[in-house]
């Protein structure tokens, strides 16, 4: 998926738009051996430890287990906001664990979405120069990602605050610019961490409607979170405990069809 944005003249197909136009994989993700570790001898802590994981392209994956197991180390390895200690870890079939810091910042900000529990918008910036801001510094023209920018707050329900500061916002209508943010540069991947924790019912209601719909349109989606509600919605639930994965179940229906009833929020 790539969003259909004017490239700056004398664009040069970067490695990172190579990795993009290898979407045939079984696997969108691939995770082999993955490992973190902290410390030294008696000290050692292995937050994530030795992590096998794959994700089908289309595919929503939620990730659960008790605080400090590793979930949010595993997301951040995933996304490539950490190294990993050891093991290989695959984008679209390229391996990207071991490349260099600049080309890890073009694919985070190119081919993987983030979405966070607290939100991290911009204070100064209003709703719409959030969402924007990704493509400006992918290199895109002001027209276009104001265009892009405009075209996802619709989206996401909120054309009519797309003026407003953050400050003026719910933590819901936040988080759905955050989600919105995290489309910009229609990434191959939207991880996010905790991304109800902060919501009442309501917002959160919101958040996994809009969840759905990204699922239904194919994007590929790893969401860690305690929110059951959340997990319930997933085609996989994974659990994690100490650092490894220990259970997978594959819930039938996924986020298709009946979200409110699966989440326990009808109206």
């Amino acid at each position: 998926m790539r969003a259909e944005l004017d490239q700056p003249e004398g664009h040069i197909v970067s490695e990172t738009e190579t990795i993009m136009s290898d979407t045939g994989r079984s696997s969108m993700l691939r995770a082999r051996g993955l490992r973190k570790e902290y410390g030294k001898e008696a000290g050692l802590v292995r937050a994530v430890d030795a992590v096998d994981l794959d994700v089908a392209p289309g595919e929503t994956v939620a990730v659960m287990g008790p605080s400090g197991c590793g979930k949010s180390t595993l997301l951040h390895l995933l996304g490539g906001l950490d190294r990993p200690s050891a093991g290989e870890l695959h984008l679209a079939g390229q391996r990207i664990d071991q490349m260099g810091e600049k080309a890890l910042a073009r694919l985070r900000r190119d081919a993987i979405g983030f979405v966070f529990q607290a939100f991290h918008l911009m204070d100064e910036l209003t709703a719409v120069e959030n969402v924007e801001l990704p493509a400006l510094l992918a290199g895109n023209s002001t027209r276009a990602a104001r265009r892009r920018a405009a075209g996802l707050l619709e989206r996401v329900g909120l054309a009519d605050r797309a003026r407003f500061l953050p400050s003026a916002l719910s933590g819901g209508q936040r988080q759905r610019v955050a989600i919105a943010r995290a489309l910009a540069n229609e990434p191959l991947v939207v991880l996010a961490d905790e991304p109800t924790g902060n919501l009442d019912s309501e917002a959160t209601l919101e958040v996994l409607r809009l969840f759905e719909s990204l699922h239904e349109a194919g994007q590929t989606l790893v969401i860690v979170t305690h929110d059951s509600r959340i997990a319930a919605t997933a085609d996989r639930l994974i659990s994690m405990r100490d650092g490894a994965l220990v259970d997978e179940t594959r819930l039938a229906g996924g986020t298709t069809g009946h979200l409110s009833s699966l989440a326990g929020l009808d109206a």
